[in-house]
């Protein structure tokens, strides 16, 4: 059986730019969606959570579950709710996620897993998997994104945004675009 996957690269230039990215790609998350965010620490894993949190209408601050494991955000509009994990200092395999319970939540929520790759892919067929990483040329001399220096370099980042599943082939992912 072959598996369809969609890729859409997208430049991210802040902060800020990387939290308006989660917006844009909150409106394709529907209920048992499965998010897997891949990136340094410091990438911008949980700001684009952040952002899809906000997009979402969930309760609570969207912050970092590095100590927690797993934080859920109840939906305040009626959507789904953000089940929002990091899997960092979790070893490897479905084992240790089994005991989160992220099976029984996965159908009624979106779930975020940072840190999850090759960890959580068993969970669902359709998924989509975020790759976030430092420019290319971003430490180059001139600073910033094209030799602009009013971009801060470190801050620049190339995202990957793979749709992996039927469920992706024709969700819009092409559009993400950021202005």
């Amino acid at each position: 059986m072959s598996t369809t996957a969609v890729t859409a690269r997208v430049t991210v230039k802040s902060p800020e730019k990387m939290q308006e990215l989660g917006r844009r790609l909150a409106p394709l998350l529907r209920p048992g969606d499965l998010v897997l965010l891949t990136g340094e620490l410091g990438a911008g894993k949980t700001t684009l959570t952040r952002g899809l949190g906000e997009a979402l209408g969930v309760r609570g601050a969207v912050t970092s579950p590095t100590f927690v494991i797993a934080r859920v955000h109840p939906s305040l509009t009626g959507g789904p709710a953000l089940v929002h994990v990091d899997a960092y200092r979790l070893g490897g395999g479905l084992d240790e996620m089994e005991d989160l319970d992220l099976d029984v939540s996965l159908p009624e929520s979106v779930v975020v897993v940072e840190w999850g790759e090759g960890k959580v892919e068993e969970l669902a067929e359709d998924r989509l998997h975020i790759v976030i990483g430092r420019a290319v040329g971003a430490d180059a001399p001139g600073g910033g994104l094209g030799g602009h220096p009013e971009e801060d370099a470190d801050d620049v980042r190339e995202v990957a945004v793979t749709g992996i599943g039927a469920r992706w082939a024709d969700a819009g992912l092409a559009d993400l675009e950021l202005g």
